[in-house]
Parts: C-alpha cells; structure tokens; sequence
C-alpha cells in the first residue's frame, strides 16, 4: 500500500552531484528484525551511462587540482562524517545488522580515517628519476590520474571499504563511479548528502545503487571505466574478470579467506584465547579476514578447547542496538541458512558441534524474533577436507583441530584455495618468522589480530585476490605511470 511504502526510507542514485530518483526499486531489509526498511535504486545500464558521463566530465578539472588542493577536500569530508559519527553508526547497525559497539568503534571511525590517511598520504609521494651519464640522458617517471575509476564494495564493512576504496581514487585525482552492496546502501548515501558541503565538484564522486547482476555488470562492462576495485566474493570476481578483460581493464580484487590461526603449545592462552573469540565471531564472522579454522598443538588442544567453548557461551547474541551485545544480525535470511546449513553438513560428516548452532538455544528480545541471528558455533574433530575446512562460511562458525608438528601444521593450513590472512600463536621468536615465512598468505599476524596499517600492502595470494591495497599500492593503482628520457 502506500502508506506502507511511505514510512520507508527510499534512497535515489548520486549523479553528478544532484539525486536522482530511479524507475524501480528493491527492498532492503533491516537484518535484525526481519522487516523491511529502505527501498533501493535498482540501477541498470542508463543510470550507469548517465554516471560514467558525469565522471568523466568531472575528470579534467578534478584531475587538473594539486594534490594539496584534494588534500583540503578530504580532510574536510572526514571531519562532516565525524561530525555525523552517532548518526552513520546507527545507520550502518540497522542496515547490516552489526552491533552498534563495531559500528561506533570500528565502521564509522576507519570510514573518517580512510579520507584522512589518503589525503595525508597523496602529499608524500615521489617519482623516480635516473641518470646515464655516459649516454648524456636522464630518465624519470611521472603519475597521473587514469581516468573513471569503478568501485564495487560489499555489505560486510559497508562504509569502511567504500570509503578505502573512494578515498585513494579521488585523492589521486581519479573521478569515481561507485556501487556499494544493495543490501547495505544507506551510509553511502548519507555520505552523498556530505560531499557538496566538503567541495567536492559535481561528478567527481557518482553512487548508483542496485545489483551486481545488473549495475555492477554494466559497471565492469563500461567501455569508458579503465579501472575496477572490487571486494567482495571470488565467484563475482571471475566474472569480473571475463567481463573486463575484452576492454583490457586494470583489476584490483580483494576476496574471500578461509584463514587459519596456528596456536602453538607455548602460546599464552589468557591473551590467546580472548583475541581468538574475536578473531572467531567479530562483526558476527562476516569479515573476510576472520578465523575459522583453529589448529591447536595437541599438547593444549583439550584445555584450550574447554576454555575456547566456555568463553564463545558468554557472547551475548541479541538487538544490535543494545550496547551490550557482542553479536548481532546475519545480513540476510539467505545468508543465515547458508551458514546454517554448513554446520548441518559438519554434523552428517561425524564432526562434533560443542556450543552454539542447534546446541545451544537462543533467546531473543521479543522485536527481534524474525531476525537472522546465530550464537557462535565452535565445531571440533572436523577432516581437512570437508567443506567446513575448505569453503569460506562468513558466518560466527569456527572450527578447532589438533596438529603435532611444525611442518605438519604448515602444510594443512596451506591446503586451501585461500590465501588472504593467518595468525600465529607462540612466544618463541624462531618459530614465528619461520612459520610466518611459509604461510602462504597475504597478511599474517603474530599473537594479535587485526592491527593494520594503512601504509603496508593489504591483499591476499591464491584464490584471495589480485593487487594490494595501502598507502603505495593504492596509489599506484589509482594512477598510471610513464617513463621519459630526456638526452641533453
């Protein structure tokens, strides 16, 4: 009806610095209650079309400012969505599902620094030059902007990664064209309503919403959009691939993980444990670099087991919105059967669930009991080669196994098609570079999680991606360089 359609938030597509209203729409649903809320643009080739020309209209003189001058801009679009931060972190929790504690502490304020770690950045970079005095010439290169860059981000960080993505291209002097998850839209817009008010000129940043069957396919398929940045799935990210590759387009995929952590027998457990859970089921699992396969030396396996399971019951699954809940909602009702379904096919293969999924029961607040929820599940005596070991879950699903040696170890956590992040678990210096070394994977860390910065490569090998993101990588991928020799 319409008065039901009324109360529902309805977002249009940012199209050379004006909205535009699109002339069909999807629903989007708030995970946590099952309800929907928002009405998003389903965008296809003519908006688009229309976003790519805006762009690249906004290309010469948006490329033709210093680097200082975009500096000042960024910076001053990460102070508005500071400004705004309650506001963006409440947003970013009812439209994904995540707590508001990750929004608030993690989402929103990555979201702001990424704007101002790239306008630090941009003002730092240098160009190489070389001399053959023998020859009488001199060599050096010069960057400059590529032209419209396409941004496709996913529904897991929403604003986090749009704006890692959004940040670097602009701040290189690139136009953009960005396409955010339709199942988490509504942070993008809201930073729409912002970019005017930073000085961003009109087309410098366009948003059509919709999905990547139909915006994102007309997105890689744009004759005049040489570069791609992509997070999300690898199956999508073939498709990018084979779609692109007829335009010869420049890629920068960052994918899936199936990342183990290794905890070796002289690992100390009061911080191991505690930093595992999070590794485990933050952001509900939903995170690309999250844990879920545990290889515990077997001289600790039982006692970390018991401990592991008896801190993964205390997180509190439930509203979102309540600032005391560690894991919120699923992002879809699909989403949650998938994962569901994987610790069925856990349980079939002889696999033992210790806490959570069909163990445990879940109460819930009485507005919440339509929505995607799921306590942490720990499963143990899983084979190397079932699914649940191969085959990325994204959910609050971790699996714990034993391992004896070394080598051993080395070998099974290789044994996937990922290759994105590992974590390492040992006080013996020795063995953490060693191990570290051989892991075949893009970002490993050693008794933490998660601490990143910005300035080093971030990306993985293998099934996990193509490129790495930071402060030079972004930014040679932002821009396209050129040697010239002078002879004097």
């Amino acid at each position: 009806t319409m008065a039901h359609s009324k109360a529902l938030l309805v977002l249009e597509n940012f199209i050379g610095g004006k909205f535009v209203t699109c002339s069909s729409y999807i629903d989007s649903y708030n995970p946590s209650t099952g309800d929907v809320y928002c009405r998003v643009p389903d965008s296809g080739k003519e908006e688009v079309e229309a976003a790519v020309k805006a762009a690249k209209d906004a290309f010469p003189i948006w490329s033709s400012k210093s680097p200082l001058e975009r500096s000042r801009i960024l910076n001053k679009l990460a102070d508005l969505i500071e400004h705004d931060l309650e506001a963006f972190a409440q947003a970013e929790s009812k439209d994904q599902g995540k707590t508001i504690t990750f929004a608030r502490t993690v989402d929103i304020p990555r979201a702001v620094y990424n704007f101002r770690f790239f306008a630090s950045s941009i003002l730092h970079h240098t160009t190489e030059c070389t001399e053959m005095a023998t020859m009488g010439c001199v060599h050096y290169t010069s960057r400059a902007p590529v032209g419209v860059a396409g941004l496709i981000s996913p529904w897991n960080l929403p604003l986090y990664l749009l704006t890692w993505k959004i940040a670097p291209a602009i701040a290189c002097g690139n136009t953009v064209v960005a396409k955010p998850s339709e199942m988490t839209s509504v942070t993008t817009w809201m930073m729409c309503k912002l970019l005017e008010k930073a000085g961003v000129p009109h087309g410098v940043v366009n948003v059509v919403f919709g999905t990547g069957a139909k915006t994102g396919e007309a997105l890689v398929c744009h004759p005049d959009v040489p570069l791609i940045s992509f997070t999300g799935s690898t199956l999508t990210a073939q498709r990018i691939t084979e779609k692109s590759a007829p335009h010869c387009k420049r890629l920068s995929l960052e994918l899936g993980g199936k990342n183990p952590a290794i905890i070796f027998d002289d690992a100390d457990l009061t911080q191991c444990i505690p930093m595992t859970l999070r590794s485990s089921f933050a952001n509900q699992g939903e995170i690309c670099l999250c844990t879920s396969r545990i290889f515990v030396q077997r001289g600790i396996y039982s006692e970390f087991l018991k401990r592991f399971v008896a801190e993964a019951k205390k997180w509190k699954v439930g509203n979102p919105s309540d600032p005391t809940v560690d894991v919120g909602a699923l992002i879809s009702e699909e989403h949650l059967e998938k994962v569901r379904s994987y610790v069925k096919k856990a349980q079939a293969e002889g696999a033992r669930v210790l806490c959570g999924e069909g163990v445990d029961s879940l109460t819930l607040p009485a507005g919440n009991q339509k929505g995607y929820f799921m306590l942490p599940t720990v499963i143990a005596e899983v084979k190397d080669e079932s699914c649940c070991m191969q085959e990325e879950i994204f959910g609050p699903v971790t699996c714990v196994v034993a391992f004896d040696t070394e080598e051993e170890v080395i070998k099974r956590a290789n044994s996937v098609k990922y290759g994105l992040a590992a974590t390492v678990w040992s006080s013996n210096v020795g063995r953490v570079h060693r191990v570290a070394q051989r892991l075949q994977a893009g970002l490993v860390w050693t008794n933490c999680w998660l601490v990143r910065d910005l300035n080093l490569p971030f990306g993985g090998m293998k099934a996990s991606g193509i490129g790495r993101e930071g402060a030079k990588d972004s930014y040679e991928f932002f821009t396209e360089v050129k040697t010239i020799t002078i002879k004097h």
